[in-house]
């Protein structure tokens, strides 16, 4: 693999984590002002229309969808839409450093869930790395704490959620594209969250308001392009660590936008939980090379 190549899906795995932190950070800016159903809602029309624009073009539309495939779909809109209302409702009501820190966890969830639900293999090394990064979360939400509320809860139910929708993308057939189910995802979240929207009073929105919701569609969009564009360039244990630049992003933006800064306490969580997760994706990054290596062998 070229160096450049791995460059490049290390600067688009950075810019993928910019924009949804840039997305969370504006929805948030909106919290109190404008109902949480409301804003998905109208994220989700400006999100649906500019995907199948891009799906179109991209000529999405032809595909042919394994029927296996439909039901995986499914259950990727649950954990999608799941994700969306828990983790926006605990960040409206949390630092969004520290949200952002429980979330650092999915690596160890998402391979303690293959292992458990898809049978993946899990040495005890990185077994041992999901117990201590689960230590890590247990630091920054610190039950029974002072400071501890139901929303840290609502994060790891989040956190849950983004698991799901993880797996079941996994599970995902090559033929079907990946902007065709982002389309479906972002339709069924539309739709789900406008008939919420319904139950309860509209909000009108000023200037700002609709400027942040039109910003935060926009930064979504690119989150999810760049995060598509990844999976093609560069070598995936290069690339993966780079996720954990959203930390970053959360840790300075939450300072600018809010004035928002963890305890000690939570930053020293949250380096445990990323120094767990980076250590899984490498695990992972080996035993994939070990994998590759002896299918090649095999060819021969």
């Amino acid at each position: 693999m070229a160096r450049s190549d791995n460059l490049t899906g290390a600067l688009l795995m950075m810019a993928s984590m910019a924009c949804f932190t840039l997305n969370d950070t504006m929805m948030k800016l909106m919290a109190g002002d404008v109902p949480l159903f409301q804003l998905l809602f109208l994220r989700g029309v400006f999100t649906t229309a500019a995907v199948a624009v891009i799906a179109w073009r991209m000529g999405a539309f032809g595909a042919r969808v394994p029927r296996r495939d439909w039901w995986i779909i499914l259950w990727r809109t649950v954990g999608e839409t799941g994700a969306a209302y828990f983790f926006l409702t605990a960040l409206f009501n949390m630092p969004l450093a520290n949200v952002t820190s429980i979330l650092a966890a999915l690596p160890l969830t998402i391979t303690l869930a293959a292992a458990v639900f898809l049978r993946e293999p899990v040495g005890w090394k990185r077994l041992a790395a999901i117990v201590v990064g689960f230590g890590g979360v247990l630091l920054i939400v610190r039950p029974g704490a002072s400071d501890f509320n139901v929303f840290s809860l609502y994060a790891l139910t989040a956190v849950g959620f983004v698991t799901l929708r993880d797996l079941s993308t996994r599970r995902l057939s090559k033929e079907t594209p990946s902007m065709l189910v982002t389309l479906i995802t972002s339709a069924a979240i539309m739709v789900f969250f406008g008939l919420g929207s319904l139950a309860g009073e509209w909000a009108p929105m000023d200037g700002r308001a609709l400027g942040l919701t039109v910003g935060a569609s926009v930064m979504i969009i690119g989150g999810y392009l760049f995060s598509i564009m990844v999976m093609r360039v560069g070598e995936i244990g290069f690339t993966a660590p780079f996720r954990y630049t959203g930390l970053i992003w959360a840790l300075v933006l939450g300072w600018l936008a809010f004035g928002d800064w963890p305890e000690t306490i939570t930053l020293v969580g949250a380096a445990i939980v990323s120094g767990s997760g980076l250590f899984t994706l490498y695990r992972e990054s080996r035993q994939a090379r070990r994998r590759y290596a002896v299918q090649a062998l095999r060819r021969h």
